[in-house]
């Protein structure tokens, strides 16, 4: 089964191309359901290769597959990691890259929900984008974007995973960008592409150091090694791939573009903050745990950009009025709790809570969706407001990822978030009581979100702030909307149970062991302190519905409650433009005075000097034959003269 593991990549890019060459020719819906079925064909082959790596344990490998620890050829298993070896790429002096695909727990994990939940938001696409004029455009790329996502995870080597990497980047430019008719979205575009590329840095910069020190760029290969690297060197590389983790995951100090990309339609809004993008640079750390490992400094500053992104972003989503910048926000500060729970070492709670996450993320964009299709493409929640009667589908479902993102017990986001804070608190009672804190902001700026949308009086009806008309009959949508949703509350309600704590002795945290080879941080707390705290998360979930319901029942908005600071997120974009965006623009400007006065003068008076010999030049050049004759007789008798004075001198 294990050798099936290349068609979860093969599905999705037959996808695209089968639609860049005849998506035209198909059109609409045809061109959907083919995107969609490539996808839902690549999460049929991640469930096979799931159960052949449940397998895979207790038997010895697989012929044609590398096993960690040995050669090519078929050996002994060791940690349920395998590499499948596709073909030669790079061979050039020393430096040796194969185009192979790691299957273990972890990268079957990834795939298990990139794909399941990248076939949902695909058929959701069908009915949301129908009648969009580049309906066949939009699917090309998403299927690429799923590929590109896919690469990264099963790459065997940071080589390949780098190309993936940098799919997922392009990808999301063209994304997000899509609507590039709108000035915003063509800025949100290129905002997004350019920060991308500076953690990209980051990511060249750690296979640089790994490279150098362990001579291999191989995922197998850096786990053997990995105690050769110094302390020195381990940090450098961690502090590398914190900045890459900070590009792609939204992270401080480049979490900026991700709400920006709000621009693009919602489906890729979900397809970016649930299934794809944003968790790559948590998988990035948690694929190179070994090496996190050895750098007790890299694990202070993982830490720290964790816990400070999840308050920061946290905060301002208590300010948002636009519906998707306030999941945005969400999306930023929930992945500040997994890449907190990496710097405590605590691997498996920060992939628990990234599925858990992808669950009701996943749910609550395609929710938004369904509101903003049902109000005619409206965002701002001042205008939205009793809406449970009008779209109860959306309504039921979206109550639910709200509930399981709050950390409402049972619901999936409950255990998730619970196993990364009970892994803080045995690291740090004080980084934990700050954790707890924002988990405390989370449950309120996600019931203020609700209740604006779903309850009080219907505002939608009424003439907009400035002029909009008034909706008079939204409506719920279409099945291919509505099943999406229905599935993805299931697994937002039901998802805890993959991992549920005191039920079972098998579970993801056993799943994943094989690979981080850790003990959980948190199997440290006594029992009573497991039930401490798992009450301690219930009270503050429950607390910040119940301020929420306080503050914001009956009201559309409360200016005292959304300060400016919040609105335009903590003056952040402002202090990039103040010290790198007009600095730079100044600089621009004083480059060009330079080009065009100095470099362009001096080329333009060398032109002109030249001119202006040549044309005295052509002065003694008349045509004139007693011109020359004199200039003859002048040159000969100069001659003369300077012989005369040789002879006699």
């Amino acid at each position: 089964m294990l050798h099936a593991a290349y068609l979860i990549i093969a599905f999705p890019l037959l996808g695209s191309l089968l639609l860049m060459t005849f998506g035209r020719r198909l059109g609409e819906p045809v061109a959907g359901w083919l995107g969609t079925a490539a996808i839902t064909a690549s999460f049929v082959v991640a469930v096979v290769v799931f159960f052949g790596v449940l397998h895979a344990h207790q038997t010895d490998c697989i012929p044609g597959l590398l096993c960690q620890g040995s050669p090519i050829a078929p050996g002994s298993l060791l940690n349920d990691q395998f590499v499948q070896h596709l073909f030669n790429w790079v061979n050039v002096g020393g430096f040796h890259a194969n185009v192979d695909l790691l299957v273990d727990p972890l990268s079957i994990t990834m795939c298990l929900f990139i794909t399941g939940i990248s076939a949902m938001i695909h058929l959701y696409s069908i009915a949301y984008m129908h009648g969009e004029e580049d309906f066949t455009k939009f699917f090309i790329y998403l299927n690429l974007f799923v590929t590109s996502m896919l690469i990264l995870v099963l790459g065997g080597n940071l080589l390949l995973t780098f190309i993936g990497w940098e799919g997922v980047g392009v990808c999301s430019y063209w994304l997000v960008s899509y609507y590039f008719q709108k000035d915003s979205a063509a800025s949100a575009g290129k905002k997004a592409f350019i920060y991308n590329r500076v953690g990209d840095v980051g990511f060249l910069l750690a296979i640089f150091i790994l490279y150098s020190q362990l001579h291999t760029v191989s995922y197998v290969e850096i786990f053997q090694r990995a105690g050769h690297l110094s302390p020195l060197w381990a940090t450098m590389a961690v502090l590398a791939l914190v900045l890459a983790a900070s590009g792609k995951s939204a992270q401080i100090p480049l979490f900026n573009w991700l709400p920006d990309a709000m621009e693009g339609p919602t489906p890729v809004s979900a397809l970016i903050h649930a299934a794809t993008m944003v968790t790559a640079g948590v998988y990035l750390l948690c694929r190179l745990h070994g090496v996190v490992n050895l750098s007790s400094t890299g694990q202070g500053v993982i830490c720290g950009v964790g816990l400070a992104t999840a308050f920061v972003a946290a905060t301002v989503a208590t300010s948002q009025s636009d519906i998707k910048k306030g999941l945005a926000f969400s999306t930023v500060s929930q992945i500040g709790f997994m890449v907190l729970a990496v710097g405590t070492k605590n691997y498996e709670a920060a992939i628990f809570l990234m599925v858990a996450h992808a669950f009701f993320k996943a749910l609550l964009f395609l929710g938004s969706g369904s509101v903003i299709h049902a109000l005619d493409g409206e965002q701002e929640m001042v205008r939205m407001g009793g809406l449970r009667k009008v779209l109860p589908w959306t309504f039921g479902t979206f109550m639910i990822g709200w509930l399981a993102i709050a950390g409402v017990p049972p619901f999936a986001g409950f255990f998730a978030k619970g196993s990364v804070l009970d892994g803080v608190f045995a690291k740090s009672p004080v980084l934990w009581a700050l954790a707890l804190l924002t988990a405390l902001l989370t449950a309120y700026y996600m019931s203020r979100l609700f209740y604006l949308t779903f309850t009080g009086e219907e505002r939608f009806t009424a003439v907009g702030p400035n002029g909009e008309p008034g909706i008079e009959h939204p409506h719920e949508s279409p099945w291919h909307m509505r099943f999406p949703l229905v599935v993805l509350a299931i697994l937002s309600a039901a998802g805890g149970a993959i991992d549920l704590p005191w039920v079972h002795t098998w579970g993801l945290d056993t799943f994943l062991n094989p690979v981080f080879l850790t003990t959980t941080p948190a199997a440290t707390n006594s029992g009573s302190t497991q039930l401490f705290l798992a009450i301690a998360d219930a009270v503050v979930a429950v607390a910040g519905i119940g301020l929420a319901w306080v503050l914001w029942r009956g009201k559309a908005a409360r200016p005292e409650l959304t300060p400016a600071f919040l609105k335009r997120v903590w003056f952040w974009d402002d202090a990039y433009d103040a010290v790198i965006g007009r600095p730079a623009t100044a600089l621009s400007k004083a480059a060009a005075i330079v080009d065009d006065e100095v470099i362009d003068g001096a080329v333009l008076g060398t032109a002109t000097l030249v001119r202006r010999g040549a044309d005295q030049l052509r002065k003694a050049q008349d045509g004139y034959v007693r011109t020359y004759a004199l200039s003859i007789a002048a040159g000969m008798a100069a001659f003369l003269i300077y012989l005369v004075t040789r002879v006699f001198s």
